[in-house]
């Protein structure tokens, strides 16, 4: 048996809070399906070749955390489907940007497996992260880190993060 995985909803970082929710592949690929369509549990096991508890399991998961609802379609015998909440929904831009990165960098020479096709302009087209400003776009190189105010008070003076937040 293996470890039990740590939590990391408690950590002051978003990044790590939301690792905690999606961090495994198997919840970002039943978000990717809801996106494309699927909402029962049978289509999501299907395109997906998913164990039956696993999926259990996820969707339980993302249902608890708010991101899909759970809603009776069928009375007999009980089934249920899984819908996008406004909460699931807004996480389609992530799932954007893994696109954009896995066609940059790993899709073959015969192109990229899925295009994005942004229905408003009929164009086909691919994530950009862009500063929320300016409109710019945002690369690690013109980017800094600083604490938030929803950093913990009793963690801003460790001099380990004071480092990670010195301005350079």
């Amino acid at each position: 048996m293996s470890p039990a995985r740590p939590s990391f909803a408690d950590w002051p970082c978003s990044v790590a809070r939301t690792v905690d929710i999606i961090g495994d592949a198997w919840t970002s690929l039943i978000l990717r399906e809801a996106f494309y369509g699927s909402c029962r549990f049978d289509e999501f096991q299907q395109q997906l070749g998913i164990a039956r508890n696993t999926l259990t399991d996820r969707l339980r998961r993302l249902v608890d955390e708010g991101l899909m609802e759970r809603r009776l379609y069928e009375s007999e015998p009980p089934r249920h489907e899984y819908r996008l909440t406004e909460k699931g929904r807004d996480f389609f831009p992530v799932l954007a940007a893994l696109t954009r990165w896995g066609d940059r960098w790993l899709a073959g020479a015969e192109g990229v497996p899925v295009t994005l096709h942004h229905e408003a302009c009929d164009q086909d087209a691919h994530a950009e992260v862009v500063c929320s400003s300016c409109g710019e776009p945002m690369r690690s190189e013109d980017t800094s880190v600083r604490m938030g105010p929803g950093y913990p008070e009793r963690l801003r003076t460790r001099p380990d993060v004071q480092r990670r937040f010195a301005q350079s």
